[in-house]
């Protein structure tokens, strides 16, 4: 939480001296009436009453007080809120390695149901991109907001062959999203997309992109993912990275060669260009994967000011205060 107004915390200081007062007053209260008191007139001057009743009243005022004032400086916290419109491109792995059968029916099939099963889930305003690679990089749709036909570009992917250019994927999703930036702001500014975008930014200017690359491996062909990191970085595009597969697996490769999940390169990617990193070695965990990605890309962080619920409360705490020492005592307070 954050304060607007800090400052107007002063206001804290007479309800301080307010509650020493009151309990300067109950300790003379007895007092006095010890001393001027005989025996038979102490029970009717101080009467015997459950402690706790005695100073709830005047507590729950004293709280109300303090709300109120903690009201005056316009008290704000961090809610997570949706992005109204963003734009995601999805890569998906299609080299060799993704043949491996140890997620039925194999990696590449599990991967595309996973992805289809994240496209559909997320808002309908949300522009939605496809990058295939293997040996090169491929944008099998730029971002649109008909995610049908996304989903249909996806269940066509395959089959599996080639290497594994993680570099080019980042670099073709780059290029692809500035060529969808200019035809935007040639179209108009409000259907500009606008890479990335802070936790802390009030002001949703166009809508943030992002880059969700999936692969069960390291680089092996194109260009280096250590300078397609920089340079996602400097287009201020996230991307979150997510390794798949299981250790050791079999490929359905000549020779009958062994496949490993090599995460290195991914969770550099990731940390670099300011995405996550995630693993799945199975097709239900990759779909909670997507889950979270779903959370992460779709909302940002923002200061909502919520001095209407603190002075709510504290007239609810006043109410309290009032309908409590009207039963108990038979007095307003």
């Amino acid at each position: 939480m954050r304060l607007s107004q800090p400052m107007f915390l002063l206001a804290l200081v007479p309800v301080a001296l307010l509650a020493i007062g009151y309990l300067v007053m109950q300790r003379r209260r007895i007092k006095y009436a010890l001393r001027f008191a005989t025996a038979p007139m102490l029970e009717r001057l101080v009467p015997h009453r459950p402690r706790w009743r005695r100073h709830l009243a005047a507590g729950l005022v004293v709280g109300a007080l303090a709300l109120l004032a903690v009201a005056t400086t316009q008290p704000q916290v961090r809610a997570q809120v949706p992005y109204e419109r963003a734009t995601i491109l999805v890569a998906i792995d299609t080299s060799a390695s993704m043949s491996a059968e140890d997620m039925p029916p194999n990696r590449l099939e599990a991967a595309k149901a996973a992805a289809v099963d994240f496209i559909e889930q997320l808002p309908p305003r949300y522009n939605v991109g496809l990058v295939s690679f293997s040996s090169n990089a491929r944008v099998v749709s730029s971002p649109t907001t008909d995610h049908a036909l996304v989903a249909r570009s996806i269940e066509g992917l395959g089959p599996p062959d080639g290497g594994t250019a993680i570099g080019e994927t980042v670099f073709s999703s780059i290029n692809d999203l500035r060529q969808v930036l200019d035809e935007a702001e040639a179209a108009g500014p409000s259907a500009s997309p606008s890479p990335g975008g802070s936790e802390d930014d009030t002001d949703e200017e166009g809508s943030p992109a992002h880059l969700v690359l999936l692969s069960d491996g390291g680089n092996s062909a194109g260009r280096n993912p250590v300078a397609a990191a920089e340079a996602a970085r400097e287009a201020g595009l996230p991307v979150s990275t997510i390794a798949y597969g299981t250790e050791g697996a079999s490929a359905a490769l000549p020779g009958g060669q062994s496949v490993e999940v090599r995460e290195d390169t991914l969770r550099k990617l990731a940390d670099a260009t300011g995405g996550q990193f995630y693993s799945a070695s199975s097709a239900d965990e990759l779909r909670e994967v997507y889950e979270d990605i779903g959370t992460l890309v779709g909302y940002h962080l923002e200061y909502r000011e919520i001095t209407v619920w603190v002075v709510i409360g504290a007239m609810i705490l006043a109410f309290v205060a009032a309908a409590l020492s009207l039963r108990w005592f038979a007095r307003l307070i």
